[in-house]
C-alpha cells in the first residue's frame, strides 16, 4: 500500500528522485501511464499486470473489439499506448519520459503521492489546486456520512 505526500523535484533530464520509503518496492521495475486528472500514476510491475488481468477480466473474453464498444477500447489504447517500464537507477531515480512530463504539465515541483495500490505524480501547482477543491467534498462528504 502507497501512503503519503512527497516533494521531489524533477531535473533536468527529466528524472525523478522516488520516494525513500517506496524505493524497496518498486526496485524489481514499475510503468508509469497517463492517470486521471492529468497525473501520472506509477504501478509496481506486479501491480500493473494484476490491473491488466482485471481490465481484461472486466472486458468479457473471446467478444470481439467491435462488440465491446468505442469508449472501452478507446480507454484501453490510450491507457496502454502512454505506459512505460522504467527501472530506477542506483539514487531512486527514474526518467519521465517527455510525453508524460507534457500530459501531466510537470515542471521542476512536483508533488508524489500514495493512492492505495499505486503512486500519483503530480505537477505541484496542478496538484494544489485539485487538492484545495477535492479537500472541501471531502470534509463535506464527510459531514453527510456522520448524519
Amino acid at each position: 500500500m502507497f501512503l503519503g505526500t512527497y516533494t521531489p523535484s524533477l531535473d533536468d533530464k527529466g528524472r525523478l528522485i522516488l520516494p525513500a520509503r517506496f524505493r524497496d518496492e518498486l526496485a524489481g521495475g514499475l510503468v508509469v501511464t497517463k492517470g486521471q486528472e492529468r497525473c501520472l500514476a506509477v504501478w509496481t510491475a506486479a501491480g500493473f499486470a494484476e490491473l491488466t488481468e482485471q481490465m481484461r477480466s472486466a472486458v468479457r473474453p473471446g467478444v470481439p473489439d467491435a462488440v465491446i464498444g468505442r469508449p472501452s477500447r478507446d480507454y484501453h489504447r490510450v491507457f496502454f499506448a502512454s505506459a512505460y517500464d522504467c527501472a530506477p537507477d542506483a539514487q531512486g531515480r527514474i526518467v519521465i519520459p517527455p510525453p508524460l512530463r507534457q500530459y501531466a504539465g510537470l515542471t521542476r515541483e512536483c508533488v508524489v503521492i500514495g493512492a492505495d495500490t499505486r503512486l500519483e505524480i503530480w505537477d505541484a501547482a496542478a496538484w494544489a489546486d485539485y487538492l484545495s477543491a477535492a479537500e472541501s467534498a471531502y470534509s463535506a462528504n464527510g459531514t453527510e456520512a456522520a448524519s
